[in-house]
This record gives C-alpha cells, sequence and structure tokens, in this order.
C-alpha cells in the first residue's frame, strides 16, 4: 500500500511538471579580427581553441535564464586570427520539479538547447568576418555536468577530510 501511495505521488508530480522554452536569444556577441589584413594573406591552418560554460539564475517563481558562453579563438601561429565571443541564452520555465532534478535541467538539458542557437551564431559570424566557415562539433552537456558534479563532490570530500585532522 505505501509503494501505490509512492507511485501516486510521482506520477502526479510528473503530471504537473512543466518544462516551458519562452525566449531563445543572443544576450552578447563579440567578433575581432585583431591581425586583418595580414592574417588573410596567410596558409589558413588554425589552430582554434573553444572555451564555455553555463550559468543559471531565477528570474521568479519557476522562471530561470540560462546563459551559454562560448569563446572561440582561431591562431595562425602565435597571431589571433580572429575571437568570437556569443552568450546565447533562454528563458526557461520549470514549474514542478524537485530541486535534485532542477540541476541537470538548468546545467545540462538547457544548454544542450541553447548550443545549436550558439553554434549557428559563431558559423555566422566567423563566415562573415571573412574566414573559412566554422562548425562546432557537439558537445555533450550529461557528460559535462556529470564531471562537474563529480569534482565539487571530490572537494567537498577533500574540504571536509582536512576539517577532520
Amino acid at each position: 500500500m505505501a509503494e501505490e501511495s509512492a507511485s501516486q505521488q510521482t506520477d502526479e508530480q510528473n503530471q504537473q511538471a512543466q518544462f516551458v522554452i519562452q525566449k531563445i536569444y543572443v544576450k552578447d556577441i563579440s567578433f575581432e579580427t585583431p591581425n586583418s589584413p595580414q592574417v588573410f594573406t596567410q596558409e589558413w591552418k588554425p589552430e582554434v581553441n573553444l572555451q564555455l560554460s553555463n550559468e543559471n539564475k531565477r528570474i521568479s517563481e519557476n522562471i530561470y535564464e540560462v546563459v551559454l558562453s562560448l569563446t572561440v579563438t582561431a591562431k595562425l601561429g602565435d597571431q589571433t586570427a580572429f575571437l568570437a565571443e556569443v552568450q546565447q541564452a533562454g528563458i526557461f520555465t520549470l514549474n514542478g520539479y524537485s530541486d535534485q532534478n532542477l540541476g541537470p535541467l538548468l546545467s545540462s538539458y538547457c544548454p544542450n538547447i541553447l548550443f545549436p542557437f550558439a553554434r549557428e551564431v559563431v558559423a555566422d559570424l566567423v563566415t562573415k568576418g571573412g574566414f573559412p566557415p566554422l562548425l562546432l562539433a557537439p558537445i555533450n552537456f550529461d557528460a559535462l555536468y556529470a564531471q562537474r558534479i563529480k569534482q565539487q563532490q571530490q572537494r567537498q570530500s577533500a574540504e571536509a577530510a582536512e576539517i577532520r585532522h
């Protein structure tokens, strides 16, 4: 009987849970070609570096802004060919989720939704900047989130061990 009650509560929570994309937008954008026009006269074999991060904040009850930040740097030797920075954002309604489920939704699922938009913005910027198209590879945000949680747990364990000694 207790199992039935727990199952009914879980079913009710799942029926009440609501995930809505309210808006997707570019929050900030920057593109620089510090070594143009000289960079266009060199053979195009760049070293490309991608840095990304995401953050979220509660706007109001059950409404969150998630911002995915990408910085793409292309270098030819020691010269920067271009630097593209994009903050792709979204406003999401997350209603009826437990605190335990909010973390993965905000730090993995929402960035997964935002990434294709950010990838398109970067590709457009690079092409409009006069460079060959740049197509960013897919990113496994689930793995990045799991890695971040594991690092936090290791840090907490190390801090707890340090306090005990």
